[in-house]
């Protein structure tokens, strides 16, 4: 009968000190809270029974309550600070319930007892992703009592800087963090004989100056005055952290101390070539990401490593001939979680979030070293095995490696020669085929996911590209057209893009199918947008769509007038003469086909305009109209003396002569093949 007299007896137990915590007696009171923390440490169980009972607002009430005894006060909190440390939905119930601001209240105490349990409890809670946190920044004292706080204690030197740390996420917060002081109070603590005060203040700076220049450059002047460890001596905030990435420090520093240095490069407190970056952050990193390190902490660095080289082209270099790092991270892809049949549930869930931690940091590594190096790339890409990971990762439940395996397939996609080899051997292969997870993610994608998506889907859609026929059977161009009408400027710019690369050298049908799906309404909205690069693409597409003189006067035929009349809208509007130019080259496609040539003879608005641009003080917009004027008079096509009759009638020829004299060659080259073909008619 024990097995079940025992629970019953718990619930005895339960029921006599919940009652007691009613108690109008105070000593009663406390005992009572003393049993319920001392039930609660350490059993999830028994945290999610105390929560259901509803003994949480029990406990805030006696928080909130000026008359009761501080000792009572600081155990109510310890024990919220147990019930903190539970599940996620543990946690969660504390916030709904108000418990932050109650917190805040305490730090202010006399009671240094009272005030770190407090301390304790809010750095718990804010570590969850659903915490209140820029509550501190609602009441002006908060931050500054607790930058104070910093000198009372070890404990509130670490929790301090964790709940800081946590709080600040804008730069807006960061800003006010600095303008209270938060910079000195952080070098002290670097200058701490506690490894773990060091390593919360070397937390709470990552997240002070990340992506923020102002705090970065503040950082970097910064210098430690009361010193606690003599060899930090009048050394700057670089220098403290320089010597904290030193090998005889615990790992786990010498990566908080990287992510600090790395944040300020990015920041733009140093650049690439600082020997701190080149000689110590940057063999830290590869280092850390080796296999005798701790799984995440692995993870860390590669994630860390891959935000230091994203968008240095020598760095990239540099690393990716560090200590064998390609060989490195692919051995991030293959971590297998450490499950068995009687793995504990919570174990299981530690090593899969491990596992998805450890492929997302290796994909992204990946991207940021494969950016721009064609070398590279290419040893990437040799890595074993790496397209079936991607393709793996491409399908992962979780987002982050999802977006992180995109982003890598991306950067790899750059490479015609990739493209052109690994790429065809990955689409014609059964079950590695790149395309189908790609084309599934892009249905109902975050638009994260869905701009580096399409974005990798228009280096997909290139001309020589093998992808391009699979794809379009997949319905690309409807998705493609519906991304034109997104809100969002970047997947507009994608959208037009891949269009672009589609219609490039492709078969009259698929041109058709897009100028149908697309519509000519937007297109006049695309060629009015704001984005001038949208503007661009779009103007690029209608290049070529009009290539290939059967293509060209079978769509001119059909929106002939419309897309005379777009061009006009640019060549009037107030744009650019790289705009312009593209325009220009639009009307000299059009003057290269049989029939289409009349939309342009039989308009002598456009043919004046042609005139005008071919005096034009540009001269890459010159060379433009007189490329047009010579595919008008080109002599061995049909109607040509009478073109170019008409066109000596109205002084273009003498237009000809007198540009012959210019000393521009390309100028030069194409007046010349222009006179060739009147002189010959």
């Amino acid at each position: 009968m024990l097995p079940v007299k025992q629970p019953f007896m718990e619930v005895e137990c339960y029921r006599s000190y919940i009652d007691d915590l009613y108690s109008s007696d105070m000593e009663k009171c406390l005992e009572a809270i003393v049993c319920l923390k001392n039930s609660v440490i350490g059993s999830n169980r028994q945290k999610s029974s105390v929560l259901s009972q509803g003994v949480v607002p029990r406990l805030m009430q006696l928080l909130g309550d000026c008359s009761v005894p501080v000792e009572m006060k600081t155990e109510a909190t310890v024990t919220l600070g147990s019930l903190a440390k539970g599940t996620d939905h543990h946690v969660q119930s504390l916030i709904d319930l108000g418990i932050v601001p109650l917190l805040l209240n305490g730090i202010t105490s006399n009671d240094q007892k009272y005030t770190e349990a407090t301390l304790r409890c809010l750095s718990t809670i804010f570590q969850s992703p659903g915490a209140p946190v820029s509550l501190i920044f609602m009441d002006s004292i908060i931050v500054p009592c607790l930058l104070n706080l910093t000198t009372q204690s070890v404990t509130c030197q670490v929790c301090v800087p964790s709940i800081l740390a946590a709080a600040c996420k804008t730069p807006d917060q960061q800003a006010f963090l600095i303008h209270e002081g938060a910079v000195p109070v952080l070098a002290q603590l670097l200058c701490s004989t506690q490894s773990l005060v060091q390593m919360h203040a070397l937390t709470c700076l990552a997240s002070l100056c990340y992506q923020n220049p102002t705090v970065a450059e503040r950082v970097a002047q910064a210098r430690c005055l009361e010193i606690q460890e003599p060899c930090f001596v009048d050394k700057s905030m670089p220098d403290l952290l320089f010597m904290l990435m030193a090998q005889d420090r615990p790992s786990e520093m010498q990566l908080a101390a990287a992510r600090c240095i790395t944040f300020l490069h990015r920041a733009g407190a140093f650049t690439a070539e600082d020997p701190k970056i080149l000689y110590r952050t940057l063999p830290c990193l590869v280092r850390l990401c080796k296999k005798d390190r701790p799984p995440l902490q692995r993870a860390q660095a590669a994630e860390t490593l891959a935000y230091l080289t994203e968008v240095d082209i020598e760095l990239q270099r540099t690393a990716s001939i560090s200590n064998h790092l390609i060989l490195t991270l692919s051995e991030l892809l293959k971590y297998q979680p450490r499950i068995g049949s009687k793995t504990p549930m919570i174990t299981v869930e530690q090593e899969i979030k491990i596992s998805t931690e450890m492929r997302q940091a290796a994909f992204r590594a990946f991207a940021s070293l494969g950016a721009n190096d064609e070398d590279i790339r290419k040893k990437i890409i040799e890595t074993d095995n790496l397209m079936e990971h991607i393709v793996s990762g491409l399908q992962d439940h979780s987002p982050k490696v999802r977006l992180s395996a995109i982003r890598c397939l991306h950067s790899l996609s750059r490479s015609v020669q990739q493209l052109r080899t690994t790429f065809q051997r990955s689409f014609c292969s059964k079950d590695h085929s790149v395309w189908r997870p790609l084309m599934t993610l892009l249905q109902g994608a975050s638009d994260d996911i869905l701009t580096v998506a399409s974005s990798t889907l228009c280096n997909l859609l290139l001309e020589f590209s093998p992808s391009k026929e699979p794809i379009l059977e997949s319905g690309a161009v409807d998705m493609l057209c519906g991304l034109t009408r997104r809100k969002d400027p970047a997947l507009r710019l994608n959208g037009i893009w891949a269009l672009m690369n589609m219609a490039f050298q492709a078969e009259q049908k698929i041109k058709s199918q897009i100028l149908n799906t697309l519509g000519t309404d937007q297109m006049f909205r695309l060629l009015s947008d704001t984005e001038v690069d949208v503007l661009m693409k779009t103007l690029g597409l209608l290049r070529n769509l009009l290539s290939t003189k059967s293509h060209i006067d079978y769509i001119m035929n059909l929106h002939g007038n419309q897309i005379m009349q777009a061009v006009v809208l640019i060549l009037e509007g107030n744009h650019s003469a790289e705009v312009k130019e593209q325009a220009l080259c639009i009307l000299a496609n059009i003057g290269d086909g049989d029939t289409a040539k009349e939309f342009i003879m039989s308009n002598e608005d456009v043919l004046k305009k042609l005139q005008d641009y071919m005096a034009h003080s540009n001269v890459k917009l010159q060379v433009a109209a007189i490329f047009c004027i010579s595919n008008l008079v080109w002599r061995e096509e049909t109607g040509a003396i009478e073109r170019q009759a008409r066109l000596k009638e109205m002084g273009v020829y003498k237009q000809l002569q007198q540009l012959i004299m210019t000393t521009d060659t390309l100028l030069f080259d194409k007046v010349k093949t222009a006179m060739t073909q009147f002189s010959e008619a």
